[in-house]
Protein backbone atom coordinates (compact mmCIF):
# COMPACT_ATOMS: atom_id res chain seq x y z
CA UNK A 1 0.00 0.00 0.00
CA UNK A 2 1.46 3.43 -0.93
CA UNK A 3 2.50 5.55 2.05
CA UNK A 4 -0.19 8.19 1.38
CA UNK A 5 -2.98 5.58 1.27
CA UNK A 6 -1.62 3.94 4.40
CA UNK A 7 -1.69 7.27 6.27
CA UNK A 8 -5.24 7.90 5.04
CA UNK A 9 -6.31 4.45 6.19
CA UNK A 10 -4.78 5.00 9.65
CA UNK A 11 -6.55 8.37 9.97
CA UNK A 12 -9.84 6.71 9.08
CA UNK A 13 -9.26 4.03 11.71
CA UNK A 14 -8.43 6.69 14.29
CA UNK A 15 -11.65 8.59 13.48
CA UNK A 16 -13.57 5.35 13.83
CA UNK A 17 -11.98 4.71 17.24
CA UNK A 18 -12.84 8.27 18.35
CA UNK A 19 -16.49 7.78 17.34
CA UNK A 20 -16.45 4.50 19.23
CA UNK A 21 -15.08 6.23 22.34
CA UNK A 22 -17.82 8.88 22.10
CA UNK A 23 -20.46 6.16 22.00
CA UNK A 24 -18.78 4.47 24.96
CA UNK A 25 -18.91 7.69 26.96
CA UNK A 26 -22.67 7.76 26.44
CA UNK A 27 -23.00 4.12 27.53
CA UNK A 28 -20.76 4.62 30.56
CA UNK A 29 -23.43 6.79 32.19
CA UNK A 30 -25.26 3.50 32.77
CA UNK A 31 -22.43 1.86 34.71
CA UNK A 32 -22.37 1.88 38.50
CA UNK A 33 -19.48 2.27 40.94
CA UNK A 34 -19.17 -0.61 43.40
CA UNK A 35 -16.62 -1.68 45.98
CA UNK A 36 -15.75 -5.13 47.28
CA UNK A 37 -13.58 -6.25 50.18
CA UNK A 38 -10.15 -7.72 49.45
CA UNK A 39 -7.72 -8.51 52.22
CA UNK A 40 -7.69 -5.69 54.77
CA UNK A 41 -8.96 -3.07 52.30
CA UNK A 42 -11.39 -2.75 49.38
CA UNK A 43 -11.20 -2.54 45.60
CA UNK A 44 -13.11 -0.06 43.45
CA UNK A 45 -14.88 -1.28 40.35
CA UNK A 46 -17.30 -0.31 37.60
CA UNK A 47 -20.29 -2.60 37.19
CA UNK A 48 -21.98 -2.53 33.80
CA UNK A 49 -25.33 -4.35 34.20
CA UNK A 50 -25.83 -7.10 31.64
CA UNK A 51 -28.75 -8.90 30.06
CA UNK A 52 -27.59 -12.43 29.20
CA UNK A 53 -26.38 -13.66 32.61
CA UNK A 54 -22.72 -13.65 31.65
CA UNK A 55 -20.14 -11.41 33.31
CA UNK A 56 -16.61 -10.39 32.31
CA UNK A 57 -14.25 -9.41 35.12
CA UNK A 58 -11.54 -7.06 33.81
CA UNK A 59 -8.33 -5.44 35.01
CA UNK A 60 -5.21 -3.94 33.46
CA UNK A 61 -1.50 -4.55 33.77
CA UNK A 62 1.08 -2.96 36.10
CA UNK A 63 -0.16 0.58 36.90
CA UNK A 64 -3.02 0.74 34.37
CA UNK A 65 -6.25 1.63 36.17
CA UNK A 66 -9.68 0.30 35.33
CA UNK A 67 -10.82 3.06 32.95
CA UNK A 68 -7.93 3.13 30.46
CA UNK A 69 -7.54 -0.63 30.84
CA UNK A 70 -11.12 -1.64 30.14
CA UNK A 71 -13.27 1.16 28.68
CA UNK A 72 -12.60 0.35 25.05
CA UNK A 73 -13.48 -3.35 25.43
CA UNK A 74 -15.99 -3.20 28.30
CA UNK A 75 -18.52 -1.14 26.35
CA UNK A 76 -18.41 -3.63 23.48
CA UNK A 77 -18.80 -6.63 25.78
CA UNK A 78 -21.70 -4.89 27.52
CA UNK A 79 -23.36 -4.06 24.19
CA UNK A 80 -23.22 -7.79 23.42
CA UNK A 81 -25.25 -8.46 26.58
CA UNK A 82 -22.55 -9.21 29.13
CA UNK A 83 -22.26 -7.64 32.54
CA UNK A 84 -18.80 -6.25 33.21
CA UNK A 85 -16.95 -5.80 36.50
CA UNK A 86 -13.82 -3.73 35.79
CA UNK A 87 -11.69 -3.13 38.88
CA UNK A 88 -8.53 -1.49 40.20
CA UNK A 89 -6.01 -3.70 41.97
CA UNK A 90 -5.39 -2.58 45.53
CA UNK A 91 -2.83 0.22 45.91
CA UNK A 92 -3.83 1.59 42.49
CA UNK A 93 -6.51 3.90 41.17
CA UNK A 94 -9.54 4.27 43.42
CA UNK A 95 -8.90 1.08 45.37
CA UNK A 96 -7.62 1.12 48.91
CA UNK A 97 -4.29 -0.02 50.24
CA UNK A 98 -1.11 1.80 51.13
CA UNK A 99 1.67 2.52 50.42
CA UNK A 100 0.56 3.28 46.87
CA UNK A 101 1.79 2.14 43.44
CA UNK A 102 3.22 -1.15 44.70
CA UNK A 103 2.73 -4.28 42.60
CA UNK A 104 2.29 -7.28 44.88
CA UNK A 105 1.54 -10.40 42.85
CA UNK A 106 0.07 -12.19 45.85
CA UNK A 107 -2.24 -9.28 46.68
CA UNK A 108 -3.36 -8.84 43.09
CA UNK A 109 -4.23 -12.52 42.71
CA UNK A 110 -6.26 -12.25 45.93
CA UNK A 111 -8.02 -9.20 44.43
CA UNK A 112 -9.09 -11.34 41.46
CA UNK A 113 -10.50 -14.00 43.76
CA UNK A 114 -12.43 -11.30 45.62
CA UNK A 115 -13.71 -9.84 42.34
CA UNK A 116 -15.04 -13.25 41.30
CA UNK A 117 -16.87 -13.56 44.61
CA UNK A 118 -18.30 -10.07 44.13
CA UNK A 119 -19.45 -10.80 40.57
CA UNK A 120 -21.14 -14.03 41.63
CA UNK A 121 -23.34 -12.02 43.99
CA UNK A 122 -24.50 -9.42 41.46
CA UNK A 123 -28.22 -9.69 40.61
CA UNK A 124 -27.67 -9.76 36.84
CA UNK A 125 -24.95 -12.45 36.91
CA UNK A 126 -25.18 -16.21 36.69
CA UNK A 127 -22.31 -17.51 38.88
CA UNK A 128 -21.68 -20.25 36.32
CA UNK A 129 -21.16 -17.74 33.48
CA UNK A 130 -18.29 -15.65 34.84
CA UNK A 131 -15.27 -14.94 32.62
CA UNK A 132 -11.98 -13.22 33.42
CA UNK A 133 -10.11 -10.86 31.06
CA UNK A 134 -6.73 -9.25 31.54
CA UNK A 135 -3.91 -7.87 29.42
CA UNK A 136 -0.15 -7.63 29.88
CA UNK A 137 0.66 -8.34 33.56
CA UNK A 138 -3.03 -8.93 34.32
CA UNK A 139 -3.14 -11.28 31.33
CA UNK A 140 -0.56 -13.36 33.18
CA UNK A 141 -2.72 -13.21 36.29
CA UNK A 142 -5.52 -14.73 34.23
CA UNK A 143 -3.51 -17.97 33.99
CA UNK A 144 -3.12 -18.13 37.77
CA UNK A 145 -6.73 -17.19 38.47
CA UNK A 146 -8.25 -19.56 35.91
CA UNK A 147 -6.15 -22.44 37.22
CA UNK A 148 -7.56 -21.84 40.70
CA UNK A 149 -11.21 -21.43 39.69
CA UNK A 150 -12.55 -24.48 37.81
CA UNK A 151 -16.06 -23.00 37.94
CA UNK A 152 -15.15 -20.11 35.60
CA UNK A 153 -16.98 -20.20 32.29
CA UNK A 154 -13.89 -19.05 30.35
CA UNK A 155 -10.83 -16.82 30.46
CA UNK A 156 -9.20 -14.33 28.06
CA UNK A 157 -5.51 -13.43 28.31
CA UNK A 158 -4.64 -10.58 25.93
CA UNK A 159 -0.94 -10.00 25.19
CA UNK A 160 -0.17 -11.67 28.52
CA UNK A 161 3.07 -11.71 30.49
CA UNK A 162 3.33 -15.45 31.11
CA UNK A 163 7.06 -15.96 31.63
CA UNK A 164 9.12 -13.21 33.21
CA UNK A 165 12.26 -15.30 32.95
CA UNK A 166 11.91 -15.52 29.16
CA UNK A 167 11.04 -11.84 28.73
CA UNK A 168 13.56 -10.28 31.16
CA UNK A 169 16.68 -10.66 28.96
CA UNK A 170 14.91 -8.90 26.08
CA UNK A 171 13.69 -6.13 28.37
CA UNK A 172 17.25 -5.63 29.65
CA UNK A 173 18.61 -5.40 26.12
CA UNK A 174 16.11 -2.59 25.49
CA UNK A 175 17.65 -0.57 28.32
CA UNK A 176 20.93 1.28 28.21
CA UNK A 177 23.46 -0.15 30.68
CA UNK A 178 23.46 3.00 32.79
CA UNK A 179 19.65 3.12 32.97
CA UNK A 180 19.50 -0.57 33.91
CA UNK A 181 22.02 -0.06 36.71
CA UNK A 182 20.13 2.93 38.06
CA UNK A 183 16.79 1.08 37.89
CA UNK A 184 18.11 -1.92 39.78
CA UNK A 185 19.81 0.37 42.28
CA UNK A 186 16.48 2.07 42.90
CA UNK A 187 14.81 -1.33 43.14
CA UNK A 188 17.22 -2.42 45.86
CA UNK A 189 16.86 0.89 47.67
CA UNK A 190 13.07 0.69 47.43
CA UNK A 191 13.03 -2.85 48.80
CA UNK A 192 15.35 -2.04 51.70
CA UNK A 193 13.47 1.16 52.46
CA UNK A 194 10.20 -0.75 52.70
CA UNK A 195 11.66 -2.78 55.58
CA UNK A 196 11.96 0.36 57.69
CA UNK A 197 8.71 1.99 56.59
CA UNK A 198 10.02 4.45 54.01
CA UNK A 199 7.72 5.58 51.17
CA UNK A 200 8.13 3.73 47.86
CA UNK A 201 10.70 4.98 45.35
CA UNK A 202 8.61 5.48 42.21
CA UNK A 203 9.70 5.22 38.57
CA UNK A 204 7.69 5.74 35.37
CA UNK A 205 5.89 2.60 34.24
CA UNK A 206 7.15 3.12 30.68
CA UNK A 207 9.80 5.27 29.06
CA UNK A 208 11.99 5.58 25.97
CA UNK A 209 15.30 3.78 25.73
CA UNK A 210 17.76 5.46 28.09
CA UNK A 211 15.10 6.45 30.62
CA UNK A 212 15.03 4.99 34.11
CA UNK A 213 11.63 3.31 33.83
CA UNK A 214 10.06 -0.06 34.52
CA UNK A 215 9.86 -0.84 30.81
CA UNK A 216 11.69 0.73 27.84
CA UNK A 217 10.88 -1.70 25.04
CA UNK A 218 10.19 -0.16 21.59
CA UNK A 219 6.42 -0.38 22.08
CA UNK A 220 6.30 0.61 25.76
CA UNK A 221 5.46 4.22 24.90
CA UNK A 222 2.44 3.22 22.78
CA UNK A 223 0.35 3.06 25.95
CA UNK A 224 -0.83 6.68 26.01
CA UNK A 225 -2.16 6.75 22.46
CA UNK A 226 -3.67 3.28 22.89
CA UNK A 227 -5.31 3.68 26.29
CA UNK A 228 -5.84 7.42 26.72
CA UNK A 229 -5.44 9.27 23.41
CA UNK A 230 -7.69 12.14 24.49
CA UNK A 231 -6.06 12.61 27.91
CA UNK A 232 -9.37 12.02 29.70
CA UNK A 233 -7.98 9.85 32.49
CA UNK A 234 -6.29 12.59 34.49
CA UNK A 235 -6.22 10.47 37.65
CA UNK A 236 -4.18 7.70 36.06
CA UNK A 237 -0.78 7.78 37.78
CA UNK A 238 1.70 6.11 35.45
CA UNK A 239 4.31 5.21 38.04
CA UNK A 240 5.22 2.08 39.93
CA UNK A 241 7.42 1.25 42.93
CA UNK A 242 10.94 0.49 41.72
CA UNK A 243 11.01 -2.87 43.51
CA UNK A 244 9.09 -4.27 40.53
CA UNK A 245 12.44 -4.50 38.73
CA UNK A 246 13.52 -7.20 41.18
CA UNK A 247 10.35 -9.27 41.07
CA UNK A 248 8.82 -9.65 37.62
CA UNK A 249 11.70 -11.70 36.22
CA UNK A 250 10.64 -14.54 38.46
CA UNK A 251 6.93 -14.33 37.71
CA UNK A 252 5.95 -17.29 35.52
CA UNK A 253 2.15 -17.70 35.58
CA UNK A 254 2.22 -19.69 32.34
CA UNK A 255 3.39 -22.65 34.38
CA UNK A 256 -0.20 -22.97 35.62
CA UNK A 257 -1.61 -23.47 32.11
CA UNK A 258 -1.97 -27.25 32.37
CA UNK A 259 -4.28 -26.84 35.38
CA UNK A 260 -6.74 -24.54 33.57
CA UNK A 261 -9.94 -26.49 32.98
CA UNK A 262 -12.13 -23.76 31.50
CA UNK A 263 -11.83 -22.60 27.86
CA UNK A 264 -8.90 -20.18 27.49
CA UNK A 265 -8.42 -17.62 24.72
CA UNK A 266 -4.90 -16.24 24.36
CA UNK A 267 -4.53 -13.19 22.12
CA UNK A 268 -0.97 -12.45 20.99
CA UNK A 269 0.54 -9.80 18.73
CA UNK A 270 3.28 -10.94 16.39
CA UNK A 271 5.44 -7.83 16.80
CA UNK A 272 4.96 -7.51 20.58
CA UNK A 273 8.22 -6.28 22.11
CA UNK A 274 6.99 -5.92 25.69
CA UNK A 275 5.94 -9.47 26.59
CA UNK A 276 6.89 -11.30 23.35
CA UNK A 277 4.39 -13.60 21.60
CA UNK A 278 6.37 -16.85 21.83
CA UNK A 279 6.03 -17.55 25.56
CA UNK A 280 2.25 -17.00 25.47
CA UNK A 281 1.80 -19.36 22.51
CA UNK A 282 3.87 -22.05 24.26
CA UNK A 283 1.90 -21.65 27.48
CA UNK A 284 -1.43 -21.81 25.63
CA UNK A 285 -0.50 -25.16 24.14
CA UNK A 286 -0.35 -26.63 27.63
CA UNK A 287 -3.89 -25.59 28.51
CA UNK A 288 -6.34 -28.41 27.68
CA UNK A 289 -9.04 -26.15 26.15
CA UNK A 290 -7.09 -23.24 24.70
CA UNK A 291 -7.42 -21.18 21.56
CA UNK A 292 -4.83 -18.74 20.21
CA UNK A 293 -5.58 -15.66 18.11
CA UNK A 294 -2.57 -14.05 16.48
CA UNK A 295 -2.82 -10.41 15.45
CA UNK A 296 -0.43 -8.16 13.56
CA UNK A 297 1.11 -5.32 15.49
CA UNK A 298 2.87 -4.52 18.73
CA UNK A 299 1.89 -4.85 22.38
CA UNK A 300 -1.02 -2.38 22.28
CA UNK A 301 -2.31 -3.32 18.82
CA UNK A 302 -5.58 -4.75 20.27
CA UNK A 303 -6.38 -1.18 21.38
CA UNK A 304 -5.19 0.36 18.09
CA UNK A 305 -5.05 -1.01 14.54
CA UNK A 306 -6.10 -4.56 15.46
CA UNK A 307 -8.92 -3.53 17.79
CA UNK A 308 -11.85 -4.69 15.68
CA UNK A 309 -10.29 -8.09 15.07
CA UNK A 310 -9.53 -8.48 18.77
CA UNK A 311 -13.04 -7.46 19.85
CA UNK A 312 -14.70 -9.74 17.31
CA UNK A 313 -12.64 -12.74 18.40
CA UNK A 314 -13.21 -12.09 22.09
CA UNK A 315 -16.97 -11.51 21.83
CA UNK A 316 -17.35 -14.67 19.74
CA UNK A 317 -15.42 -16.61 22.39
CA UNK A 318 -17.50 -15.12 25.22
CA UNK A 319 -20.78 -15.86 23.44
CA UNK A 320 -19.78 -19.49 22.99
CA UNK A 321 -18.72 -20.05 26.58
CA UNK A 322 -20.29 -17.44 28.88
CA UNK A 323 -23.45 -16.18 27.17
CA UNK A 324 -26.73 -17.57 25.93
CA UNK A 325 -28.58 -17.94 29.20
CA UNK A 326 -32.16 -18.88 28.42
CA UNK A 327 -34.58 -16.80 30.50
CA UNK A 328 -36.51 -18.89 32.95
Amino acid sequence: MPAFEERQSERQRERQRERQRERQTERQTERQKVRFASGDTSCAAWHYPGTNGGCVIMAGGTSVTKEPASDLFAARFNAAGFAVLAFDHRRFGESGGSPRQIVSIREQIDDWHAAIECAAGLPDVDPDRIAVWGFSLAGGHVFRVAAGHPRLACAIAQTPLVDGRAVAPHALRCMTPSAALRLFGLGIGDTLGSLVGRPPLLVPTAGPRGAVASLTTPDAMDGDRALDPSGRHTGWEQTVAARIALGLGGYRPGRHASRIRCPLLVVVCDQDQSVLPGPAVLAARKAPRSEVVRLPGRHYAPFLESHERAVAAEISFLERHAGSRVPG
